[in-house]
């Protein structure tokens, strides 16, 4: 290890150390493992505190158990057509597990359409498809209390609804808000959190969406929700209650460096956050998480490690070590 990328590592240490310090009360900090090599997108938790971690490289979903000191594969490479294994979701009431699949290659596996894919949660054999019409991109998705699901389309400025019975997925809001930034892309990540749902840019934005929800479930308006700040590549967001948003600022276009993501806690009121508090910062691309036991449980996808050989597998480093972090979910 060269003696910069050991300063960084201490000066996360360091982050992570002062965050637990100011919650004495809550459980120590630790760590869990992901299988070598696996580049993680999105993690889920359910309610047993099993957590399920998809693969955007292996286009495979591991799980680790309450008390296992080692991960399992559930869903095997490419099972059911699984390519860039991204945003990850539990349905208990229905005992799947949920995946968007994308096609933006650098993958051990084919790579297939995009599709919104479902597996048995206990055994991670496959129980269906659902491809996203014209060549559009699922990134990741949410539930409402009702149980229906709403995803999101990073190729096209969309947000899809799956009921039960649906045998195809359905346009739930299209708008021209959701297309943002000179990259090319749309909407990121997805939040609900009563009857609002939020959505992010993949481009770095000084905003959130909400889209409201009428009371027969169709779409309303969507209103900007402006942060005191620019959002570095705002990735997943996760509804922490009481108009509060966990929001992982992935860093996605690496324009502060490899180590230039961070997790942020914002407190919204009307169409703005009144703050945004730092939780944790000086991460390498923490694309997602997942809040529980009054913590947020967070992965780092290190994505530049992918994107610097384009092209070029041979030269993607191999046995790189992936885990599971967490801190406190401040008050």
């Amino acid at each position: 290890m060269t003696t910069a990328a050991l300063l960084r590592r201490l000066a996360l240490a360091c982050a992570l150390s002062f965050a637990a310090a100011g919650h004495a009360t809550d459980a120590p900090l630790s760590t869990r493992p992901l299988p070598a090599d696996w580049y993680p997108e999105s993690i889920a938790a359910a309610p047993d505190g099993t957590f399920y971690v998809g693969s955007w490289r292996q286009g495979a979903v591991a799980r680790i158990r309450p008390g296992a000191d080692r991960p399992e594969v559930l869903v095997t490479p490419g099972a059911n057509g699984l390519s860039n294994g991204q945003g990850v979701l539990v349905d208990t009431r229905r005992g799947l597990l949920w995946i968007c699949s994308g096609t933006l290659g650098y993958t051990t596996v084919p790579t297939n359409p995009s599709a919104l894919k479902s597996y048995d949660l206990a055994t991670g054999a496959a129980r269906a498809s659902y491809e996203l019409p014209d060549k559009g991109y699922c990134n990741d998705l949410a539930q409402d209390a009702q149980g229906r699901l709403y995803i999101t389309d990073s190729l096209q400025p969309r947000v899809f609804r799956w009921r039960d019975g649906d045998t195809a997925l359905e346009l739930w809001k299209q708008d021209a808000s959701f297309i943002a930034g000179a990259e090319g892309f749309k909407l990121n990540g997805i939040a609900i959190d009563g009857d609002s749902i939020y959505v992010s840019t993949v481009t770095a934005a000084p905003y959130l969406l909400r889209i409201d929800m009428r009371a027969d479930g169709s779409a309303g308006a969507v209103t900007r929700i402006d942060m005191p700040r620019m959002l570095k590549n705002a990735d997943a967001i996760r509804s922490a209650g009481h108009g509060r948003l966990v929001i992982f600022e992935s860093n996605a276009f690496g324009h502060d460096g490899p180590y230039g993501g961070q997790i942020s806690l914002a407190a919204l009121s009307g169409n703005h956050a009144d703050s945004l508090v730092t939780l944790v910062a000086g991460l390498n691309d923490p694309s997602s998480g997942v809040i529980a036991n009054g913590r947020v449980y967070f992965i780092e996808s290190k994505y530049s490690l992918l994107f610097a050989h384009k092209g070029d597998d041979a030269g993607i480093p191999r046995n790189v070590p992936f885990d599971i972090q967490s801190v406190p979910l401040s008050p």
